[in-house]
């Protein structure tokens, strides 16, 4: 009996001894690497509140890019971007989808604009409702109103998930961008009036309050405009503007990229998403809480609205990107217009004509219009022509003075009896030729308008001929023929099959979306 009590005491013992050891294992101290946004800087506060309820310490690493390069790493065991999206569609251009990281949303924000009181004021009066789109934004950057500041697209998740809310709205489609919807760009005259980037928000934010002379509009997620309102540091709070077209969601997820650390990981979600620790991420970040069971604050219970979906292909996303380029090198185009003016446009077609041309000066209040619109540095010839040029104009766009300057050359009332296709496209290329040698890095584009028949002037065949005898860089601008009334509609295409345009056919719609397809193309 003694001995069985000994032995119970022993067994006792040890599976005490056991429990205990388990338990100190289970809650020793633990040190994760996280790959994080720069964004997320801003939680340094509560990670040691973290550390001391949880035991497992982070260790941040702010450098996470738009794709999170480098996550694979295998000194990372979590990534904490502010959107995961471009990441996992690297992952799926692999072939990756079995190694999808399990991942956590943690708090939202939308991509939104920070416009200063003036501007705010000045863009609401111009609006029927009031209420401000990403339309109407692109207009005025086009016309020189709005001076922007946004992080780069290239690296920053917050700037791509701009581009991709402007982008999405320019399209017009309500869905998820593709491949077709970036093949002709109309964000040239939103890209015009971006004067501020960095590569990333965070470091965008940071520098503003000492450039607030450059620029008057900031796009970053809404909770990075309300905490720098609430810093103090500018002249007057921005009104921050939730475009009624849309707006693309971060959720800041928290990525599991080690496996074995699943059971520290999940200590940290689950510390992450209790009632008070998301009352505090929303006090100290202005993010929105993910735990519904939390009520936003004042300033976040602006609804959302039109959440934008994100592209669901990794080349869509790239393309439009790469498209966007280098924000700190301006790009602007060089159009050569080549209007015909011959007889048969009196009347209607004329009438049709300047209607497309005043829409792209600003007259178009439409949502296509305003991104398709002339915008500011943008340098546009007309050509007036007839069996020969009638009259030739080159402006490069600074105000609204400029685009009367070729409104009067389009009002014109002079018309000629025959019309010299092959030798107005001739001439157009020696126009295109002397602009890339001017200035190699503008894009160049030919725009060919005709309603008739080529029954004067050079062949196709001599036009051709001059062509083939260009430079490379000349012969690498597009021409875009607008196919109207009897023109050759055989004939114009194979003219933009050869120089690498394409044709669009007014016929099927009108001369005003004629050109609002074309804008951009180039």
């Amino acid at each position: 009996m003694k001995r069985y009590a000994r032995t119970l005491t022993a067994c006792l013992t040890l599976t005490l001894l056991t429990a205990l050891t388990s338990c100190t294992q289970g809650n020793e101290d633990r040190t994760l690497r996280v790959l994080a946004s720069p964004e997320l800087a801003d939680l340094e506060p509560l990670l040691g509140e973290l550390k001391d309820d949880t035991g497992v310490r982070l260790d941040m690493d702010y450098r996470a890019t738009a794709d999170l390069s480098g996550a694979r790493s295998p000194s990372y065991d979590l990534a904490w971007p502010a959107s995961d999206r471009s990441f996992l569609l690297r992952l799926q251009d692999r072939g990756e989808q079995t190694a999808r990281p399990e991942s956590t949303s943690i708090m939202r924000s939308p991509v939104v604009v920070g416009l200063t009181p003036e501007v705010a004021g000045t863009l609401r009066d111009r609006a029927p409702d009031g209420r401000l789109s990403w339309a109407d934004i692109a207009d005025a950057a086009a016309d020189g109103t709005v001076r922007f500041g946004m992080a780069d697209p290239r690296s920053s998740d917050t700037g791509r998930a701009a581009l991709v809310g402007v982008a999405t709205a320019a399209a017009g489609t309500g869905s998820a961008l593709r491949e077709q919807d970036v093949s002709c760009d109309r964000l040239r005259g939103f890209r015009s009036g971006q004067t501020l980037s960095a590569a990333s928000s965070r470091e965008l934010l940071a520098t503003y309050p000492g450039h607030q002379g450059e620029a008057n509009t900031l796009i970053a997620h809404e909770s990075e405009l309300l905490s720098l309102n609430a810093s103090g540091k500018l002249r007057e709070p921005l009104r921050i503007v939730h475009p009624e077209d849309g707006m693309v969601l971060s959720d800041f997820p928290l990525l599991l990229l080690d496996p074995g650390e699943r059971t520290a990981y999940r200590k940290v979600v689950d510390w992450l998403l209790r009632d008070d620790v998301q009352r505090k991420l929303m006090q100290r970040t202005w993010r929105r809480p993910v735990n519904q069971e939390v009520t936003p604050s004042e300033p976040l219970r602006e609804p959302v609205g039109n959440a934008l979906s994100f592209p669901d292909r990794l080349s869509v996303v790239e393309r439009l990107v790469a498209d966007y380029g280098d924000p700190a090198s301006p790009t602007t185009d060089q159009v050569v217009f080549l209007l015909d003016f011959s007889g048969s446009m009196r009347g209607a077609r004329i009438a049709g004509l300047r209607a497309a041309f005043a829409g792209l000066s600003g007259a178009d209040p439409t949502s296509t219009g305003k991104f398709a619109r002339f915008y500011r540095g943008e340098h546009l010839t007309v050509v007036r022509f007839g069996g020969r040029v009638l009259q030739e104009r080159t402006v490069t766009v600074r105000d609204d003075g400029d685009l009367r300057t070729l409104g009067k050359v389009v009002a014109a009332d002079s018309f000629d009896a025959s019309t010299a296709v092959w030798s107005a496209l001739d001439r157009g290329y020696r126009l295109a030729a002397a602009a890339v040698r001017r200035a190699p890095e503008r894009p160049v584009a030919v725009v060919l308008m005709t309603d008739g028949e080529s029954n004067a002037g050079i062949s196709y065949e001599e036009f051709l001929r001059r062509y083939e005898r260009l430079g490379a860089d000349a012969r690498a601008v597009p021409t875009f023929p607008v196919h109207f009334g009897e023109a050759d509609a055989a004939a114009l295409k194979k003219a933009a099959e050869a120089t690498g345009g394409r044709m669009v056919d007014a016929n099927r719609s009108s001369l005003a979306d004629a050109f609002k397809e074309i804008r951009g193309c180039h």
